[in-house]
């Protein structure tokens, strides 16, 4: 996942080019932003008395594409009554902007989105892609620049950011499978993690003991790391990403 296709040279130079590679581009700011490109369908849960939940949160982030673009992003995960939203923003001044949105419940150690949404604009054009889940239906429909997809869910569906909160879910609760599933814009993805170990890392916000989580691509030219903190519910304190040969890292710079 990268800010740039493999040609791309300029951001403002080559329309072309730049048309190619906005999605990446705003994928890198949301992916930056959350621990996103995941699914997730959970192991079997604990019962409600027993099971444990991420709390509410708030924290900021900086990242570089290839050493030479800089963004910030800040995450926001809010909870009023049953209803819980993740709201992800994220930047590079003068370039592109993304902001993510993903309304769900938790139900013991479920988690069960309702609707999620993407914005981003890359040099003034941007898309929007939304998501409306329906539980008791298993279907997710999907809608993407004027098209509408209704996918079936086989097994429960995700959006990026409710797939963060149930990853972080299984492992709060020792849940963790590995199998996981996310709603593209016209297919539900099969997308394995596997964890890579413990260890002990420095970011801005400061040093953290943390459980390293690896995305499992069947292309061996990508890799995409997380660095998760048991101390902050889980949270992500550092992602690190190559597509295309463009390597991603974001740090934690503050928890607010």
């Amino acid at each position: 996942m990268s800010f740039l296709s493999n040609d791309q040279k300029s951001l403002t130079t080559d329309t072309n080019n730049t048309k190619r590679s906005k999605s990446k581009f705003l994928t890198a700011l949301t992916t930056g932003a959350s621990i996103a490109t995941i699914g997730a369908i959970s192991m079997t849960a604990p019962t409600l008395a027993s099971a444990k939940n991420i709390e509410p949160s708030s924290a900021n982030y900086s990242f570089t594409v290839e050493d030479k673009y800089k963004g910030t992003a800040t995450r926001t995960l809010e909870k009023a009554g049953n209803t819980w939203k993740y709201n992800v923003n994220a930047r590079v001044a003068g370039v592109a902007s993304a902001s993510q949105n993903s309304t769900f419940t938790i139900n013991g150690n479920n988690v069960i989105p309702t609707q999620a949404s993407t914005t981003y604009k890359l040099l003034g054009v941007g898309r929007t892609h939304k998501l409306d889940f329906n539980p008791s239906s298993k279907k997710v429909v999907s809608n993407y620049k004027g098209k509408s997809t209704t996918m079936n869910m086989a097994q429960q569906a995700f959006d990026d950011l409710s797939l963060e909160v149930q990853i972080r879910q299984d492992l709060l609760n020792g849940k963790f499978s590995g199998n996981y599933y996310m709603a593209k814009k016209d297919k539900i993805e099969k997308t394995p993690f596997k964890k890579s170990g413990n260890t002990k890392i420095t970011v801005p916000a400061g040093t953290f003991d943390t459980v390293r989580v690896d995305r499992i691509h069947d292309d061996n030219s990508r890799s995409t790391s997380f660095w998760l903190a048991p101390s902050l519910d889980y949270l992500p304190v550092k992602v690190s990403q190559i597509n295309d040969g463009k390597k991603m890292d974001l740090e934690l710079t503050k928890v607010n």
